[in-house]
This record gives C-alpha cells, sequence and structure tokens, in this order.
C-alpha cells in the first residue's frame, strides 16, 4: 500500500516495536489486536525461523478476522488464499523457494496488485522485487527458552518485533504494542 519506494524510506517515516508473547494464547490475543487494524491491500512480511510461529500467528490472525475453517500451511502448495467477509487474505510461503523471483513465475504477482491482505512467510527468499511491506513481522524465540534443534514447542516465550513502513501499517503496529 506504500506509495514510497522501500529505498527512499527514512528512518523518521519507520515506526517500529517489540512486543513479548508467552505462549500461544498470547500469541492468539496479539493477532487480535492486529486484526482490527488490517486494511484491504496491505502486505505483511513474516519472518523468523523454523517453527517460531509464524503460521500460527498466521492461524490466529486468520481466526480474529472470522475465518472459522482449518488452517493449511503453504509450506507445499506456496499460496492458501481465504475469502473473508472484509477481504481476501493471501497466505504466502515461499520457503522452498530457490531463486529470486520464483513468486513471479508462479503468477503470484497478481495477488499483491489487489485489494486482499498478503501474509507473506520467508519474503528473504523472494528476492528484491516482492513488493514491500506495510508491516514486518519478526519473530524469534525468547533468550534461553529455546534449544537449536529441539521439537517444536508452541508454548516457550517469543519476541515479537514490528516494523511499519506505511501509516496502515504503523495503525496495526500500535494497535499490536498499545495492549501488550
Amino acid at each position: 500500500m506504500s506509495d514510497a519506494p522501500f529505498g527512499a524510506l527514512t528512518d523518521a517515516s519507520i515506526e517500529s516495536a517489540t512486543v513479548a508473547i508467552a505462549n500461544e494464547a498470547a500469541t492468539a490475543a496479539l493477532a487480535r489486536r492486529l486484526a482490527d487494524s488490517i486494511a484491504p491491500g496491505m502486505v505483511i512480511w513474516l519472518s523468523g525461523t523454523l517453527g517460531v510461529g509464524k503460521t500460527t500467528l498466521v492461524r490466529s490472525l486468520l481466526a480474529a478476522l472470522g475465518h472459522t475453517a482449518r488452517v493449511a500451511s503453504p509450506t507445499f502448495t506456496l499460496l492458501e488464499p481465504y475469502e473473508l467477509s472484509r477481504f481476501p487474505v493471501y497466505h504466502f510461503d515461499f520457503y522452498r523457494f530457490s531463486a529470486a523471483n520464483e513468486w513471479r513465475d508462479a503468477g503470484f504477482d497478481e495477488y499483491f496488485a489487489g485489494t486482499g491482505v498478503c501474509l507473506v512467510e520467508w519474503p528473504e527468499l523472494a528476492g528484491p522485487d516482492l513488493p514491500h511491506p506495510d508491516l514486518q513481522v519478526s519473530l524469534d524465540f525468547a533468550a534461553d527458552s529455546h534449544t537449536a534443534g529441539t521439537d517444536i514447542d508452541t508454548e516457550s516465550p517469543r519476541r515479537v518485533s514490528l516494523l511499519a513502513f506505511s501509516e496502515v501499517g504503523r495503525q496495526c503496529l500500535r494497535a499490536a504494542a498499545g495492549a501488550s
């Protein structure tokens, strides 16, 4: 949604916040706060290591937006679309991409030009031409709460870093951080 080129953003136009989430229930609460501010046409990037909770956050976000059916991870399908009452949501997972612009070769560029909300896991693997986010959400395990290589643990504390690059992104960031 941002009209400014990503490279032209100044530090003054970027807003940031960090939110601690203690468990899956706190992840759902964060998603509910974000859902109230999400607007049609937004692009949201979701970054973090495997098992940190990107898809869990998306599941909670979709539930907060009114989706009641099962939410599948798009790890193998690359895209899971959801037609919701407020707007469509397109959940992408680019983890399996091995070259920049595979998302465009797959025909996904048309989704970013519409009124749907694009939630993108692993955006760093899509190359520099992926539309820039209104909001970037980076999840990480809180210090000393998770040992690399262990089973996925949905109850370990996480740290969520939010970067907003547009006005609608800033509204989401403020909603997420305001009640944390």
